[in-house]
């Protein structure tokens, strides 16, 4: 075989690598959606046997993780990747810690579904969390749809939507308090909700970080504690340019 058919072959078999490990990363991606709506309902429904079976079910996450972590670990000491290449191993074995995360997070969720189902459920039937958790799904979906298509651009319109996250994480927080004060019978309850939307906030965090691994992949720019203003700025001047 000559020099050039091995260096192709090698490409076409690495190449295949990161595909096949680009897929385990979506799947484990969309098993971690599933958790996360399944979570967000079970509380909604008062649910205790599917809160349960979130919980039960996040060893799942857990081994999704192992494994491909272990082939990244495979691909870095088999094909020493570089440039471009390395970056997407670099993005995944991040991306891969931010999923199981969200995992734990949706798993928190889920025990305290379980526990609240057994109580009277307010009467507004937690709107205020169903709200939240909608709009930190379609983050989590859209982080996964931008890693997937190495989209940077749809990235950042991701990330952005973490601060409506934290915004109405911060009404609920207050709306909770206010519950509390006015009816000291509702805090047990109160704060089992307050930890569901913290679970809730932290997730959309981890969304937005695999946003940031997405720019990082594409543009090979590093842009944790950058402001997304600044960010947004220099992608528009690279594409000018």
């Amino acid at each position: 075989m000559e020099t050039a058919d091995l260096s192709h072959h090698i490409s076409r078999r690495f190449n295949e690598d990161l595909e096949r490990v680009r897929a385990k990363v979506l799947a484990m991606g969309g098993f971690v959606e599933q958790q996360l709506a399944k979570s967000v309902m079970a509380l909604v429904d008062g649910d205790s046997s599917m809160g349960e079976a979130v919980a039960r079910d996040d060893y799942q996450v857990n081994s999704m993780e192992v494994s491909i972590d272990e082939e990244c670990s495979r691909i870095l000491a088999t094909r020493a990747p570089a440039a471009g290449d390395l970056r997407v191993i670099v993005a995944i074995i991040k991306a891969i810690t931010d999923l199981e995360r969200m995992g734990d997070e949706c798993e928190k969720i889920g025990y305290i579904a379980s526990r609240l189902a057994a109580q009277e459920r307010p009467i507004d039937k937690y709107r205020e969390v169903k709200h939240l958790g909608r709009i930190v799904q379609d983050m989590v979906h859209d982080a996964l749809d931008a890693f997937a298509r190495m989209d940077a651009a749809a990235a950042l319109q991701v990330a952005h939507q973490d601060r409506l996250v934290d915004e109405e994480y911060e009404s609920i927080h207050r709306q909770s308090i206010t519950f509390m004060m006015e009816d000291p019978r509702t805090i047990r309850r109160v704060l089992d909700v307050m930890w569901v939307v913290r679970a809730l906030e932290r997730i959309g965090d981890h969304a937005k970080n695999i946003c940031e691994y997405v720019i990082y992949m594409v543009h090979g720019k590093d842009i944790r504690h950058t402001r997304l203003e600044d960010i947004e700025t220099e992608l528009k001047e690279r594409t000018r340019g």
